[in-house]
């Protein structure tokens, strides 16, 4: 054996009997089932969810290892988390909200804006139906006129009427939507300005409602 293994199984000697002495010189210092302090070499599973502290052969803490959180502990925690995280969104929103307004007024002009605007596209929409109504009216009269004489009405005649009235129908149907569309446009902006009154300290100074801020 040469003098370079020899020293290698002489190191790994001291390095395994080093281990074994911590390992050894390890204690565990725990409170039992009655709440008596009891320091031993090994720790039950029951004694150790209740929190324990490691120690050298000096009785010196090397380590604290802290108990099993309660079930309650663990559900205040989780509802700590979740505040946080609404509390870093709102942040986040915050931040996005002052970068589309300095100022509550501001909002608002903006509000009234996009509603006027949805506003003339139904009204566009309301006069479509106005000329529709008068072809309406128009098939509507022809029909009844071939009626009244003992005529009868032509199929494309028929189907020019029922053609008319749903496409009135439609018209109908995407004005209501849009209305719906105004009111949640809206609710959302009424939100934001009410938030951009908290987070700026400033108060609106021009009406909700657009009707009166015209006046």
């Amino acid at each position: 054996m040469n003098r370079l293994t020899r020293f290698s199984i002489a190191v790994s000697a001291v390095a395994t009997l080093t281990i074994a002495t911590v390992a050894e010189a390890r204690m565990y210092r725990y409170m039992d089932e009655n709440g008596q302090v009891v320091i031993s070499n090994t720790i039950p599973q029951e004694a150790s969810k209740r929190g324990y502290d490691i120690l050298s052969k000096n009785g010196r803490v090397i380590e604290t290892i802290d108990p099993e959180p309660t079930d309650e502990e663990i559900a205040a925690r989780e509802a700590q988390e979740r505040q946080q995280a609404r509390e870093k969104r709102q942040r986040e929103l915050d931040r996005k909200l002052l970068e589309r307004f300095s100022h509550p007024d501001e909002a608002v002009r903006a509000m009234h804006r996009k509603i006027r605007e949805l506003q003339g596209l139904n009204q566009l929409k309301r006069g479509n139906i106005s000329v529709i109504d008068n072809q309406l009216d128009n098939e509507q009269s022809r029909a009844a006129n071939l009626e009244r004489s003992g005529r009868d009405i032509p199929q494309a005649t028929l189907e020019k009427i029922r053609r008319l009235e749903s496409q009135i129908r439609d018209i109908e149907r995407e004005i209501n939507a849009q209305n719906a569309d105004i009111k949640a446009l809206q609710n959302r902006f009424e939100e934001d300005i009410e938030r951009l009154e908290e987070i700026t300290g400033e108060k609106r100074t021009i009406p909700l409602d657009p009707d009166e801020a015209k006046k």
